[in-house]
């Protein structure tokens, strides 16, 4: 309408009363799924995006953003932890739990358990200042170490070492990232 003063967006969010537990200061899209509410801690100054599919329990710390359309799936004996200060870029996969697909039993989550392939339950752990580009994939049981990096459209089947840049299917290191400025910023934030 003409003349009318103007309004910020506001973006519709998601019920956080339905969260283990919420920090401050956090965003969180009313376009997002989260499976187990009840296993999931949000810290403060988190922001999770439109798109975000989370199946598994989750532990989310300060100044973490989810980017669009990631996926993070393996049920609720399966866990993600996300440490302070990470980045994880939009459609990236988090396989926390996993068929093994060898012929076990069928694959099928709806067949009885009985006649089901064996399952890898696990935690995927992203150490503080890691930043994951667009279009990762990663499988369970990995630790990204802290300051690790892993590129665009890389497949990490392993741990990472800390401070190293990773790109490629497989991932594997191509450099070490310089520490010392997010270190020192962190410690003027407390932590």
């Amino acid at each position: 309408m003409a003349g009318a003063p103007s309004q910020p967006l506001r973006s519709a969010q998601y019920d956080t009363a339905l969260l283990q537990s919420c920090g401050d200061d956090v965003f969180i899209s009313a376009n997002v799924e989260i499976r187990r509410p009840h296993l999931v801690r949000v810290g403060s100054h988190v922001a999770i995006d439109s798109g975000v599919y989370l199946t598994t329990a989750a532990e989310i710390g300060d100044y973490v953003h989810l980017s669009p359309y990631l996926t993070i799936i393996g049920g609720a004996q399966s866990k993600l932890v996300v440490e302070d200060f990470v980045t994880i870029a939009a459609g990236s996969r988090f396989i926390c739990g996993s068929d093994r697909f060898m012929g076990d039993g069928f694959t099928s989550v709806t067949a009885p358990d009985e006649y089901r392939d064996t399952v890898d339950f696990g935690t995927i752990r992203c150490g503080r200042f890691a930043g994951i580009g667009t279009s990762v994939v990663v499988m369970p049981n990995v630790m990204l170490g802290e300051g690790c990096v892993i590129g665009a459209c890389s497949l990490v089947t392993k741990d990472t070492e800390p401070w190293t840049v990773y790109v490629g299917v497989p991932a594997r290191p191509v450099k070490v990232r310089p520490r010392e400025k997010m270190l020192e910023y962190a410690k003027k934030m407390g932590y």
